[in-house]
């Protein structure tokens, strides 16, 4: 059957043309055929996310499995039941995408992301499908829906043995997505002072103008209302980022290294190393050197970061994105648990965010060129003599990376260089040979 093919984190595409309900539930039942069958399901909240969840339910249903359905939920507590019960999941969602798509991320029993070897499993199945029109009935969460998202709400809330953060004033950003019933119930449990933005959803606002993909409002909020830090989730919440109380705003690589550095001297950052992508800031490498703490690289992708802590057997990871994942607590990338232990981080050490992140790593500038391409070449050698030249300009202070999306039909090109300019103008030299193909 035609339709998305899996990336980097599942499929995704434009809701209603690219994710139809036919395809949709065709996904389902192979799925239902590789995974297992007893689903656990959520959603983020998309005006298309019932349809479409009605619709893979059908499919699972037609592959014979059966389905718990968590209605709105974050992709981390999907992943987090799966693992607790030894279930396969799935997640209807586009994360930080505009509203108007959406798409599936599917989790083996376990709950972890899907390896190569099971999508290639499934893309068969899904390749050879023929559609189905039957009309479905979205399915109403299950009875048992709020006491299984307390499980996971209860999980994030244990991570901190006890600890609570009465007199942190806290602002938190739901993106209008699916962390509006966790995140503030959490960090008040807390103790935490609480204020809560963007956490109306209406089906249309998922991530317009708010989220960790455009935090602008919460750290003005913040200066303005002179919190402590502030918290910005994506729509699914599988990712943070944060703001400390001058308005900054603090990444993923930010975020890791206070973290990294505040396990490594609690003796619980395993064999002193943490595991980031190529995007991850050149800064952040240093700054981990001065600390003898080890960085192992993996390409882009939180289920990539996830494979090589398993095998290292190591405990922190993430991505510049704000997809941070704690082994030892998690199976996957999640924004609120995040939050909680890097609040937990400034409450033990009384120091505030933005002097534990000076103090962790420098950014050095890094930008980031987005180039449209009609279909994503498979062959960038072209580019091998100009990245080699700025490279050798560059030296030891900046780097160059060129890699196609796992996502969107984009080339990223990205360069890192002392000065802002140097970065910006290199990017650009680069970013036009890609438009060029020459």
């Amino acid at each position: 059957m035609r339709g998305p093919r899996f990336g980097t984190d599942g499929v995704r595409g434009r809701a209603g043309v690219d994710i139809t309900s036919a395809y949709v539930r065709a996904l389902g039942r192979a799925a239902a055929d590789v995974l297992g069958h007893e689903f656990v399901v959520g959603r983020d909240t998309r005006e298309s996310g019932a349809e479409l969840e009605a619709a893979l339910t059908a499919g699972l249903a037609d592959g014979g499995a059966t389905s718990l359905s968590l209605g709105v939920a974050p992709t981390p507590a999907v992943a987090y039941l799966c693992a607790a019960d030894g279930r396969p999941g799935a997640v209807i969602s586009a994360s930080h995408n505009p509203w108007h798509d959406n798409g599936v991320k599917l989790f083996a029993a376990g709950g972890k992301k899907l390896d190569d070897a099971l999508q290639v499993a499934i893309q068969s199945r899904l390749d050879a499908a023929e559609p189905r029109h039957e009309t479905s009935t979205a399915p109403s969460p299950d009875g048992d829906a709020e006491e299984h998202l307390h499980r996971y709400r209860d999980a994030v809330t244990g991570s901190v043995n006890g600890r609570r953060y009465d007199g942190h004033r806290v602002i938190i950003d739901c993106a209008n997505g699916a962390s509006v019933g966790t995140a503030g119930v959490v960090l008040r449990a807390l103790g935490a002072d609480v204020e809560v933005l963007h956490a109306e959803p209406d089906g249309a606002n998922i991530n317009h103008g708010c989220g960790s993909n455009h935090p602008e409002s919460l750290q003005a909020r913040v200066v303005e209302r002179g919190a402590e830090l502030g918290f910005a989730f994506d729509g699914d919440a599988d990712r943070v980022v944060a703001v400390d109380h001058t308005g900054r705003l603090i990444d993923g690589d930010q975020i890791i290294a206070v973290c990294a550095i505040d396990r490594q001297a609690r003796s619980l950052l395993a064999h002193d190393t943490v595991v980031v992508t190529v995007m991850t800031n050149l800064g952040f490498r240093i700054g981990m050197a001065r600390h003898d703490i080890n960085v192992v690289d993996t390409n882009v992708g939180d289920r990539y970061v996830l494979e090589a802590l398993d095998e290292g057997g190591w405990t922190l990871g993430g991505e510049q994105s704000g997809h941070v994942i704690f082994r030892d607590l998690a199976t996957t990338g999640d924004g609120l648990l995040t939050a909680v232990q890097l609040l937990d981080v400034v409450h033990r050490r009384g120091v505030p965010l933005a002097q534990l992140a000076d103090e962790a790593m420098r950014r050095l500038p890094q930008v980031l060129v987005n180039v449209p391409v009609g279909s994503v070449p498979t062959d960038l050698h072209f580019l091998d003599d100009a990245v080699a030249e700025i490279e050798a300009e560059l030296g030891e202070h900046g780097r160059v990376l060129i890699r196609p999306s796992g996502t969107e039909p984009l080339v990223r090109v990205m360069v890192e260089a002392e000065g802002a300019d140097t970065a910006q103008h290199m990017a650009e030299r680069l970013a036009q040979l890609v438009r060029t193909g020459s």
